[in-house]
């Protein structure tokens, strides 16, 4: 077995090497996409492809068993200008292959796939339920060509992995993404009289109260509700009072609320006027008692919930994630998973589907 796993890890490394090389900024995946598919059909599947979006299913599938999905996303954030390195050099030093996307989810993408050909393939027809290894897109954007342009055209699936890195601990619960626009509404005047309502001074209480409110409702895994204030704008110039005054609030729901139930309660408690982006992407989560669940807590990893925002929230199957790496190395300069990683998460996948 341990030989088995250092095979499937130098695998692993040299595929995210290549994908490391290929850029994959969100909506333009294509050539990564390209490397899966080939990766995959080269492996003995038949991959199938929607968009930049590429999945696969076990070749012992088995309409009346259950179906668990394994999901990463190919596409990266644009890198910084503060790297030291070029984001796009697969560089390996000691321990660390560094390089955009390496590890948000390069390392989770990989360990997932190894896992699945090592999983899906005609010898493990004794197994009790069917895999499906889906490489997704645009999820750094939520975009409209991504994950959920693809989940209608899959089997049903009943439970997922997703491989985001989180240490190689399950994060059964998520927060959600609400992004709402506001406007407050005043009257322009010359600032040298008093004249005009100052739509600065409409949106001061508004905003006051988006800072200090704090939601009832707090999760045991994923703590408060919040609401941040993060964009502000208004006026043309010194000598003109400003007759809108524009905000945004980024808001990060748990899952004992829902994205139009905060909305509401948004629109009741504040004079400005709102408009929320998208009420899709909700906090997701999945029974503690699930049994793969029990099964990471049987094999010593401690559940814990996510503040960050995945394809999960487009999911409406059980999911949890679980991926090699760090949350904190995600969008950062010089961003590197660790080779020691990925071998234990291949290791961990391998056990835990076993």
């Amino acid at each position: 077995m341990e030989k088995q796993i250092d095979q499937l890890t130098s695998q692993a490394v040299e595929l995210l090497r290549h994908l490391i090389a290929i850029p994959s900024v969100s909506r333009d995946e294509t050539r990564a996409a390209d490397e899966i598919e080939s990766f995959l059909s080269n492996a003995g599947f038949r991959p199938q492809r929607h968009n930049n979006n590429v999945w696969a299913m076990s070749l012992h599938w088995d309409d009346t068993m259950p179906t668990v999905l394994l999901n990463a996303h190919i596409d990266t954030v644009k890198p910084v200008a503060t790297w030291t390195r070029n984001p796009y050099y697969p560089d390996v030093e000691d321990d660390c292959l560094y390089g955009l996307g390496s590890n948000d989810c390069g390392g989770g993408l990989v360990s997932l796939l190894m896992t699945f050909v090592t999983l899906g393939n005609v010898s493990c027809v004794g197994t009790n339920y069917n895999l499906l290894f889906l490489a997704s897109a645009e999820e750094e954007v939520s975009g409209k060509d991504g994950i959920s342009s693809v989940l209608p055209l899959l089997p049903k699936v009943d439970v997922a992995i997703v491989g985001e890195p989180t240490g190689m601990q399950p994060a059964i619960a998520e927060k959600g993404l609400m992004v709402i626009d506001g406007v407050a509404h005043g009257k322009s005047g010359h600032a040298a009289r008093n004249e005009g309502v100052n739509a600065i001074y409409e949106a001061l209480d508004d905003l006051v109260w988006l800072r200090d409110y704090r939601f009832e409702r707090v999760s045991p895994l994923l703590g408060p509700t919040k609401m941040t204030v993060t964009v502000l704008g208004a006026g043309t110039q010194h000598n003109v009072v400003p007759d809108e005054c524009r905000f945004t609030i980024d808001v990060r729901t748990n899952e004992l609320y829902t994205n139009e139930e905060v909305f509401e309660f948004l629109q009741q408690n504040t004079k400005s006027e709102l408009q929320a982006r998208s009420f899709r992407l909700h906090s997701s989560s999945i029974p503690e008692d699930h049994p793969l669940v029990i099964r990471c807590k049987q094999m010593g990893m401690t559940p814990f919930g996510s503040p960050t925002l995945s394809d999960q929230a487009l999911m409406a199957f059980p999911s949890f994630k679980l991926g090699p790496g760090e949350s904190s190395r995600s969008h950062s300069a010089d961003e590197f998973v660790k080779i020691s990683e990925i071998r234990h998460a291949i290791d961990t996948y391998l056990h835990l589907l076993a």
